[in-house]
């Protein structure tokens, strides 16, 4: 559990203020982790803790035809070997797949029953088949290697290409053509009459590459039973613990109070620590099944070949515009590569929620969208850091700059043409989400000022006499937070040693919500930093839905703040009584009641102490209005490389709408790292399948190229906070994703107009992520 303690003081101190919101106040998470006292999952060690190990299918797709195990049953310090049939025999049911959502006929969405071991198929390399329980981890990885698998090999169909091709076999029954479901938006006849009358069409066919997201901390969960009562307690590094408990509850059969999911430290998760993992439960079946505590914590390799990928989708996008640059409509078709089990969660990502913001800061008024999700041999996706908006926004920012160079009009002209306008607010797009706020043209024209858009010249001859082609991209972008899930619970206990300690679902996974939480209670109740105690990260305490979608600050931070003014208002009454005062005339401030007009007063944490409890507690559930849409103008500068291909990142500047910023300090932070995550993926990141066997290529960090320290430029960060969100009490909107949703689109066009400033502008088109140097180089030489 993340319990964060600072020394109380005896009274409150009026230097509050340098520690509430607005300040840059340096992260309260840090120290211990500085100094080594971090406690992830894989830290916490409980008495005769068991270790856990998985003999994993090497094969795409195979029929499991039997395991023999006796070997390993046989071996010193194995305690169990488990079986995909042998969790069928105790119960154990498959993970939720795709409900909700529906196939082209209007019939439910498909995916294979997924079990936490593979039970008679297996759907792709590195699927668990069967997991060892040793008294070590090396007797237990040992044992794993004892266990014989006789397989069959099946057809496989590891790629996109080969899952939608005539006569391609099946990956389940029920989904003969391999699409597990399939939505359309929009109108398509409405948008045919448009591009009939356009005087301008534009089309590019994209491929958003799977990406693999790497985490300092690999996954890791340690389960155990108490002994008193029986329950199940799980220690885990996830981002979502009541969502967890509710998946393994379903999974094995166990009422949901039965379950305890705690969360310490977390070196990450960039969406990828959401759900549960077929792991998770095989971990807590078995500690359940052996009244033992037992451990698994991955591998890297093994995070490459089962942790959930991001992206992969290739879509085939048209726009339509009039003489004079106005976009008349937009037309977008695309397959995304959901892997061998689909997720509601990877199904939603491309077919609803990137679809959300697919027209973004723009006013275009029709649409025809066409989405499906298609099933291969590979291991299946979900959230990555924007899901969904960054490949939306990827392909309506490559569109527009493509547009312009097409049309003749200026890049920086036909987006000014084509923006939602202040007095359109509340605005609804053509996807019927309604935007409260946003000043786009606003942002776009600090994002020049402060990127010297103007001076590009300059700077490009500079570059061209060391022989480099220099670009200049801009991206002109909005996203969606909240995961539409907009309740959160929040407690709040005045406690009479002076110490405020309030929880929340929420959850700390590097991001600062912690401090940042902090500093809302210090703005509430006005005492020092060092008196508020965050906890965060057990179902014992309360639950919610978690941290994903940017939605920690502006729905968990604005119930803080909502739990406290409720807490002070439970304060008033309880100092009117102790004071013999009405409650409208009771003041607060700086940690003190006073009477209005009088010398009288109590202070907040003796009052708590005169309590019968010994302190003031308040169970504090609220709601915010909506989503928020944070939005930002990205302007990169990039250097080719043309005898080489190699492109450098030279310059990075932004402008970001984030509505009230809380922690200057935090919000540069996340917009920096994950500008840098959106870098990766435009330059170098790319899970790569072999076409033929299915078999992971790129599965370790030898072979997956990250970015690191030389990779980043040295950003130009800015936040605009002149345009708060109306759909929480504090005016902020989600920051987590927003850099890389901006990144990539502004990275690829820079180098397309490097491209375009050296005659080579037919080559725009043909871009596609990662822009590694012999790509670039390639391209160049069949240009040549």
């Amino acid at each position: 559990m993340l319990d964060k303690v600072h020394s109380a003081a005896s009274t409150p101190a009026p230097s509050a203020g340098r520690f509430g919101s607005g300040q840059a106040v340096r992260r309260l998470e840090d120290e211990a982790l500085l100094a080594g006292r971090g406690r992830y999952t894989d830290d916490i060690l409980t008495p005769d803790c068991a270790a856990l190990a998985f003999q994993r299918s090497p094969h795409p797709h195979a029929r499991i035809r039997s395991i023999d195990a006796d070997a390993a049953r046989a071996m010193p310090g194995v305690l169990a070997v488990y079986t995909g049939a042998d969790l069928v025999a105790q119960g154990v049911q498959p993970i939720p797949g795709v409900a909700g959502f529906v196939r082209a006929d209007g019939s439910p969405g498909v995916t294979a029953a997924r079990l936490p071991l593979a039970h008679d198929v297996v759907r792709f390399v590195g699927e668990p088949v069967v997991a060892v329980v040793a008294t070590s981890l090396q007797a237990a990885k040992d044992a794993a290697e004892a266990v014989w698998v006789d397989y069959e090999d099946l057809p496989a169909i590891p790629t996109l290409d080969a899952a939608l091709a005539e006569g391609a076999p099946a990956l389940c029954d029920a989904a003969p053509d391999n699409i597990s479901a399939e939505m359309r938006h929009g109108d398509a006849e409405a948008t045919a009459r448009a591009f009939a009358q356009a005087a301008h069409v534009v089309e590019l066919t994209i491929d958003n590459q799977r990406v693999a997201a790497v985490t300092l901390e690999p996954r890791a969960v340690l389960a155990e039973v108490d002994a008193q009562d029986g329950r199940l307690s799980l220690q885990m590094s996830t981002q979502m613990p009541t969502g967890v408990r509710g998946t393994l509850a379903t999974v094995l059969g166990l009422p949901a109070e039965q379950i305890r999911v705690r969360v310490s430290d977390v070196g990450g998760g960039f969406g990828m620590k959401t759900g549960l993992y077929p792991e998770d439960a095989v971990v807590a079946f078995a500690a359940k099944a052996l009244g033992r505590g037992v451990k698994w914590t991955g591998e890297r390799s093994e995070e490459f070949l089962t942790t959930t990928h991001g992206r992969d989708v290739r879509a085939r996008a048209a726009m339509a515009l009039d003489a004079n640059g106005r976009v008349l409509a937009l037309r977008v078709h695309s397959d995304a590569n959901v892997g061998a089990y689909p997720t509601g969660t990877g199904v939603a990502i491309q077919l609803l929620i990137g679809p959300w913001v697919q027209t973004s800061v723009y006013d275009i008024p029709v649409i025809d969208f066409h989405f499906r999700a298609v099933m291969t041999n590979q291991s299946p996706t979900g959230a990555y850091r924007g899901a969904g908006r960054p490949e939306a926004i990827f392909l309506i920012e490559r569109l527009m700059d493509e547009a312009a160079r097409q049309t003749g009009i200026d890049r920086v002209t036909l987006r000014r043409r084509n923006f939602i306008r202040p007095e359109q607010m509340p605005y609804t797009n053509p996807m019927r989400q309604t935007y409260d706020t946003g000043a786009f043209e606003h942002m776009m024209d600090r994002g020049l000022a402060f990127a010297d858009w103007d001076g590009f010249d300059a700077r490009a001859a500079e570059s061209a006499a060391r022989g480099l082609w220099r670009g200049l991209g801009i991206a002109t972008f909005l996203e969606w937070t909240g995961g539409n899930v907009f309740e959160e619970r929040v407690t709040v206990d005045v406690q009479a040693d002076g110490v405020i300690e309030v929880y929340s679902a929420v959850n700390a996974m590097g991001q600062g919500i912690a401090t940042t939480l902090a500093q809302l209670v210090v703005d509430a109740f006005g005492v020092p930093i060092e008196q508020v105690r965050v906890v965060l990260g057990d179902t014992d305490r309360g639950n919610g839905f978690g941290s994903a979608g940017s939605r920690s600050l502006f729905t968990g931070g604005s119930a803080m703040r909502t739990g406290a003014d409720r807490t002070l208002a439970r304060g008033r009454e309880l100092a009117a009584e102790a004071l013999e005062a009405a409650a409208a005339d009771i003041d607060y401030g700086q940690g003190r009641f006073t009477v209005r007009g009088t010398d009288l007063g109590i202070g907040l944490f003796e009052l708590a102490g005169r309590q019968a409890e010994g302190r003031i507690f308040v169970d504090s559930t609220s709601k915010v209005d909506g989503p928020t849409w944070p939005n930002g103008c990205h302007v990169c500068e990039v250097e080719v490389d043309p005898q080489t291909g190699d492109v450098a990142v030279v310059a990075y500047a932004s402008v970001n709408d984030v509505g009230r910023v809380v922690n200057p300090m935090i919000v540069r932070g996340q917009l920096d790292g994950g500008a840098v995550q959106g870098i990766g993926q435009a330059l170098l990141e790319q899970v790569v399948y072999d076409d033929a066997t299915g078999q992971l290529v790129t599965g370790s960090l030898m072979d997956y190229a990250l970015p690191v320290a030389g990779t980043a430029p040295d950003f130009r960060t800015e936040m605009d906070e002149s345009v708060p969100c109306k759909n929480n009490p504090l005016g902020v909107k989600g920051v987590g994703e927003l850099g890389t949703i901006g990144a990539t689109p502004a990275v690829v066009n820079a180098v397309a107009d490097a491209l375009a400033r050296n005659r080579r502008g037919a080559l725009a088109p043909r871009l596609q992520m990662p822009l590694t140097p012999v790509r670039v180089w390639s391209l160049l030489q069949q240009a040549d």
